[in-house]
Formats: C-alpha cells, structure tokens, sequence
C-alpha cells in the first residue's frame, strides 16, 4: 500500500531541482520502456517468458526436462524476462520487504529442491511417477487425462456408480503436495497470529472501544465527518439478503442453502483478521481457500457448484474485505473525507462488478474455445490457467469430495497431518523469541510466510515465484543496501511504471492482434521447448507423444 502514496506524490507533487529524472520522468520514461518491451513476451518471442535452457541441452531426457522446463517442471535454471511473469501470482516483488522474501525463498527451496524431488523419484510418493511432476491436470490411474463429464449426472453432482466404475482421481505429485501445505498454512496462521499478535489485537481492541488514543493522522482526520456506522450495517445486511436470496431463488442451481451461505460469512468473519495481521506485516496474503473447499466438500459432498459458490462467499469476502480496508488506510493517510472513500468505493465496487460480468459474457460469446488448452492455437493467450485450478478444485473438493481423496482410505490422507504439523511449528519459533528477545531476527521467521512459498503451483511455476524471489532480493536487499538513496526515490515509481506499461501493452495486443487471430509462427514463439516434461516415468504408462518406459 506504500506505493500508492509514493506514486501519487510522483505524479501530483513538484519535487526540488536534484541530479538525475525527477519521479515524474522516471515514471513515464518506464512506463514507455514496459509498454514496447511487452511486445516481445506477449506477441513477438514468448520464449522470453520462460528460458528452459536445460531442454534445448538435453533435448531427449524427460528427467532433463522434468527438472529444467519452466512451465511443466521444477524449473531449476529457468528464467523469465517478462515482468508479468514475475508479478502474476506473489504481487509486485519491489514492494514486498525483504524478510518477507526471504520467508518465502526458504520455504520455495524446501518445497521445490528438496520434498518433492524426494517424493517423485526416491519414494514414488502417491504414485507419483504415473504422472507429470507438474500439472494442473487431473488423472486416472492410467497417467490418462481425467473425464470428469463421464461422471457427472445431468444436475451437475456425482454419479457415485459411474465414478466407482471409472476410477479413482489422481493429482500431480506438485499439486498434491501444495494442496497439502495449504492444510499447514491455514493452522500455522491462526496460531501464529494467536502467539505473536494475540496480546497486540486485545488491546489494540480494548482501546477501540474505549477511543483512548488516537495517532497524529486520527486527529487530523477528525476535521471531517465520520462515515455512519449504519452505512455500513445497510450495507452489510443488504449484501447478506441478496446473497440468501440467491439461496432460495435459484436453488437447485446454485446447490448451496442459506445455512451454507451463513456458515461462510462466518468463515469470512473468524479468518478476515489473523489473515489481515500477516498481510499488513508481510504483504503476503495466506488464503484458505483449500481449507474452506475442505470443510464444505464434508458438508455437502457430490455438489461441485455448491462448493465453488462456498470458497467464493467465503475467502473472496476475505479478499474483498481486506482489499477494501487497503483503501480506507490508504484513504486515511492521504487525508481523503471519509464519506467521500466510502462513496467513492461503493460506486468502484458497483461500476467493476458490473463490468466484470459484462466482460466474461462478452468473452465467453466472442472467443473461441475459451480456457481449452488443446483446442486454442499455440500462442493464444486463452488457457486460464487461474480458472483451470479453480475448475480442478470444484473436483476434488465439491464432485468427488474430500472423504474419498483425503479421508480413511484415500490416497492423499497423509496430507491431512499436515494440519497438525503447522500448528504446531510456530511454537518453536514463538518460546525461542522469549528466550532470546535480543535476538531480532527469531521474531521474522514466519511459517505461515515460509509456507507460502509452496502456495499457487498450480497455476504459478517454480520459474514465477523463483524469479520474483531473484527480483525481490536485488531490489529489496542489494539495491536498498548499496543505493538506498536510489531505491527510495525510484523503486515504488519502477513497480507501477512496470505494471502500467505491460497492462496497457497487454490490452492492445489483444484487440489488435490476438482477438483477431493474428499470430506469428517461429522458433520464439513456443513457450518452453520442453515437450517431454509432461511425460510420465513409470514403466508401462502409455501416453499420447511420451516414450513407454519398460
């Protein structure tokens, strides 16, 4: 959120006569750089969004390629030059404090270098070597591609009969594996907070009431007049009724009851403020998004819908609410009138959620194989990787539920320990701060943090988060060490200069080029030369374009 002012004084405020750009020319002199550089990973050499050399070296290894390939594989080597790349999944990598980073780096080296190398080619681990190292697909037990329509009855639940005579489901041992460090994060969060914070958050919360102290920005914002709280009680209680009525209107569609509906606003209300706390402290959001699709596929198993429509009411509340409070705080240090940000907020919120809608109709009419990778030309830009993984997730969690995957029996039940192990892992942590409280650096280890360097994979490849981490520690270590004056002039400028170019580049590559299906075709513009990475290695798993291992 720090950014923001910054970037507002850039653009808004005559800064003294010193060496070097002003942040107003640093700004559009990158923004210009950013907004033609685009061209090259977005149109021109995609290959520059992921450089595997490991696979143009060993073009014919699949354990080679498992290892080097920047989109199907662990990446090691990897590399990107395209800034949307490194920003896509853990945010700006320029405005995320270094400890954060390094949380994170830990956390990714553990996860991708260490476990599960182990799992895939030591243990064989869930049957690992049946299926790509890494995939954001679903399996039979065949290393085939899983049909979920071949178990689906025509009201979209689980045909129980169809699914015992298909088979089981299968992950990729990454997805597996990440599913379950969301089972850690979830507890590691909510006793992390509990250890650390818990004192902080009682009295910060008995003062509240009391109004006993307000800081300088408080006092000068008492100049002007105070949102109603009954603004926000309208509000609330408006938002909750439209949405029961969703429930009871649309029933049988939606799949979820009021008590459903409920259950996740409270889910939102318990989770918004632990949540919050390492947002504000790491700019990092842990989710729980696995765990809130865990709770309600017990609840409610065999209804895909319901459970999708469950994560959406509940962890995007989550994101929507801490987003809002972004804006408020960010209000309150400009100086901004209060009822003016709510104003403004409400008709944002109103103008975006209608856009959004009319936008995804609109896609969904005008293109072409929307988000189906095997039928869009090779160079679309349409392969919804984000959405693939929601889509996979009403899977696992919502069709064919949790008690069949992760309960007494089930393949992944394992993983479920994993709720144990993150609670109890910032213990440790905790008691080792109060021994050593001249130790400043103990109080930054942050397992919810270091656990999300295994979050988002998939979507995100290991190339995504090891270059934002490779990004990160230049600027947030290096730089800010060596050139302090530099970085902070420039470095929050840089961050938007390079979001606003690649998005603007972005949005014209498309209506000029891409909707119109104008690709070019060369060397360079494949994304990773890494064909065999998706090969599975178990002796006897036949799969289209892979070698049979015997």
């Amino acid at each position: 959120m720090v950014s923001l002012p910054l970037c507002y004084r850039a653009l808004h405020e005559e800064e003294p006569k010193t060496k070097g750009m002003t942040r107003m020319q640093f700004f559009l002199a990158f923004l210009t750089a950013s907004f033609a550089y685009y061209t090259f990973p977005g149109y021109l050499f995609p290959t520059v969004t992921f450089f595997s050399w490991v696979c143009w070296v060993w073009p014919h290894s699949i354990t080679a390629q498992q290892i080097g390939s920047g989109y199907h594989g662990l990446g090691v080597g990897a590399f990107t030059l395209d800034w949307a790349g490194i920003s896509a999944y853990h945010g700006s990598p320029l405005v995320t404090p270094w400890s954060s980073i390094l949380n994170v780096g830990i956390g990714f080296i553990m996860f991708i270098y260490i476990i599960v190398p182990l799992c895939y080619w030591k243990y064989n681990t869930f049957d690992a070597r049946k299926f790509p190292i890494f995939s954001n697909q679903l399996f039979t037990t065949t290393g085939q591609k899983y049909d979920t329509t071949k178990i689906l009855t025509p009201q979209f639940d689980l045909n129980t009969t169809a699914y015992d005579s298909y088979g089981k489901l299968y992950l990729s041992p990454l997805f597996a594996l990440s599913i379950g460090s969301g089972f850690a994060r979830f507890t590691a969060t909510l006793v992390h907070v509990t250890l650390f914070h818990g004192r902080d958050i009682w009295k910060q919360s008995r003062a509240a009431v009391k109004n006993v102290k307000l800081d300088v920005h408080a006092k000068l914002m008492r100049s002007y007049k105070e949102v109603p709280q009954w603004w926000f009680h309208m509000l609330l209680l408006g938002s909750i009724a439209l949405s029961l009525l969703i429930s009871f209107v649309w029933k049988e569609d939606v799949q979820l009851q009021w008590w459903g509906m409920l259950f996740a606003f409270s889910l939102a209300w318990l989770l918004t403020l632990p949540i919050g706390i390492i947002s504000a402290t790491t700019n990092q959001q842990p989710g729980y998004d696995i765990v809130a699709q865990f709770i309600i596929g017990y609840v409610l198993p065999g209804k895909p819908i319901a459970n999708l429509l469950f994560k959406i009411y509940g962890r995007v509340s989550t994101i929507q609410a801490l987003s809002f409070l972004s804006d408020l705080k960010l209000g309150h240090y400009m100086k901004i009138p209060p009822r003016c940000m709510f104003k403004a907020q409400l008709v944002g919120t109103l103008v975006s959620g209608t856009m959004s809608l009319a936008v995804s109709w609109w896609m969904l009419e005008s293109i072409d194989n929307l988000c189906d990778v095997e039928a869009l030309h090779p160079e679309s830009p349409w392969t919804c990787p984000k959405f693939r993984v929601t889509f996979d997730a009403s899977v696992i969690w919502g069709l064919i539920g949790p008690e069949r995957l992760f309960g007494p029996g089930g393949l992944y039940r394992n993983l479920v320990w994993l709720f144990l192990i993150g609670a109890v892992l910032p213990v440790p942590v905790w008691v080792l701060s109060k021994m050593y409280p001249e130790k400043k650096w103990i109080p930054l280890i942050n397992i919810p943090v270091i656990s999300y360097g295994f979050a988002g994979m998939p979507p995100a490849t290991p190339t995504n988060i090891a270059s934002w981490l490779i990004t990160g520690t230049i600027f947030n270590y290096f730089i800010f060490k060596y050139r302090k004056g530099w970085w902070q002039k420039y470095n929050y400028v840089l961050s938007a200069a390079l979001d606003a170019g690649t998005a603007f580049m972005g949005v014209l590559l498309f209506f000029a080029l891409q909707n119109e299906d104008v690709f070019i075709k060369w060397w360079g513009s494949e994304p990773d030369h890494c064909p065999l990475a998706s090969c599975p290695t178990e002796p006897g798993i036949a799969v289209n374009g892979c070698p049979v291992f015997t």
